[in-house]
């Protein structure tokens, strides 16, 4: 992937990634950042459940299983949940940056079927920030952190403040996530971000 006409290479004045120092430690696990999320959530029974660990840098790496519920040929993990779980794992590196962001941009490239059954192993990390723009790039190995490549991402994120998710989200659901004592923390941890 180049990303050269897609509007994912990053501007000639974009900079290297900084770790913030309040960033949860390598090894540490990141969590859901809501119990309803499809991507990483615990509350969603289809969900992918995926789970993500602070790596070295600004990096994560994370991992989920595929299950009958995310196919889509017989036996094999539908496109869109791969794509999914590209996603999600690319967004959780901003826990790293204590930015709040969402994807402006997903390039994704399929290299070989994933069977239901499979141990999904991604790896993802920031390659630049520019302004609100940051660029991050991930690829999922099947069966370990060794394994044979199955999916590749390249990806734009946008910061955007707390407000868009209230502007923007169902008051129901904003107002249970922000009655949930650890995601309010969340919430509340991103507020200082300078």
């Amino acid at each position: 992937m180049s990303g050269t006409s897609s509007g994912l290479t990053p501007p000639a004045d974009a900079v290297a990634p900084v770790r913030h120092p309040d960033a949860p430690a390598p090894g540490e696990p990141l969590g859901a950042h809501y119990g309803q999320c499809f991507g990483c959530g615990g509350e969603q029974p289809h969900g992918l459940r995926l789970e993500a660990r602070a790596g070295d840098g600004v990096s994560v790496t994370a991992e989920f299983t595929v299950r009958p519920a995310h196919q889509g040929a017989p036996g094999l993990a539908h496109g869109g949940v791969l794509a999914t779980a590209l996603d999600e794992t690319l967004g959780s590196l901003n826990w790293l940056l204590r930015t709040i962001a969402v994807t402006g941009r997903l390039e994704t490239d399929f290299v070989r079927p994933v069977p239901v059954g499979t141990v999904l192993y991604l790896d993802a990390e920031v390659t630049a920030v520019a302004g609100r723009k940051i660029y991050s790039r991930a690829t999922g190995r099947i069966g370990g952190p060794e394994g044979p490549v199955a999916v590749r991402a390249e990806a734009l994120f946008i910061e955007v403040k707390v407000d868009h998710f209230t502007e923007h989200g169902r008051p129901q659901e904003i107002r249970a996530a922000m009655d949930d004592p650890d995601q309010l923390r969340r919430v509340r941890a991103f507020e200082v971000n300078p």
